[in-house]
């Protein structure tokens, strides 16, 4: 039973910080440079994103239950490790339900975020959410490579 609790704790944890990777490097870049304009872009970022996020709060909610009982007590949760991956999945939900949700209704308003100009106000709120959620995501991403590391720093259980 501890190797297959062990094993989601990897699992969960390293898919979640394995997406973020692969989305920031791949698939945002690509995104950008292969779709003909930034708005489309954009919304299959969005698309993507959004689903990475409910990935991520479903695998952080799994390393979160795999450490409880593991340990056999709530208080594994108190660890540095899962403290961490509790912080990935309350960024995630900012990020997600806030910070995004926002973005969305800022994008309806300017019909097309390209063809906003910079200095609109409504674009200047864009640009600005869409800062925090970068910052959110590397947030994540930071604190998913700390977990990582001492999830596998940890002893074995």
């Amino acid at each position: 039973m501890a190797s297959t609790l062990r094993f989601l704790q990897f699992f969960s944890l390293g898919t979640w910080v394995g997406s973020i990777l692969y989305f920031s490097f791949v698939v945002a870049p690509g995104a950008f440079s292969v779709l003909p304009n930034s708005d489309l872009a954009g919304a299959l970022v969005g698309h993507t994103l959004s689903k990475l996020h409910i990935m991520g709060i479903v695998a952080g909610c799994i390393y979160l239950i795999a450490t409880a009982a593991a340990e056999k007590t709530l208080g594994a949760l108190a660890r540095p490790a899962a403290l961490l991956v509790f912080a990935m999945i309350v960024f995630t939900m900012a990020s997600q339900y806030g910070v995004i949700a926002r973005m969305d209704v800022l994008r309806l308003q300017m019909g097309s975020v390209e063809a906003t100009p910079a200095g609109n106000p409504l674009r200047v709120a864009f640009d600005r959410l869409h800062q925090y959620s970068v910052w959110l995501e590397s947030a994540v991403l930071l604190s998913g490579l700390a977990a990582l590391f001492l999830t596998a720093w940890q002893k074995n259980l």
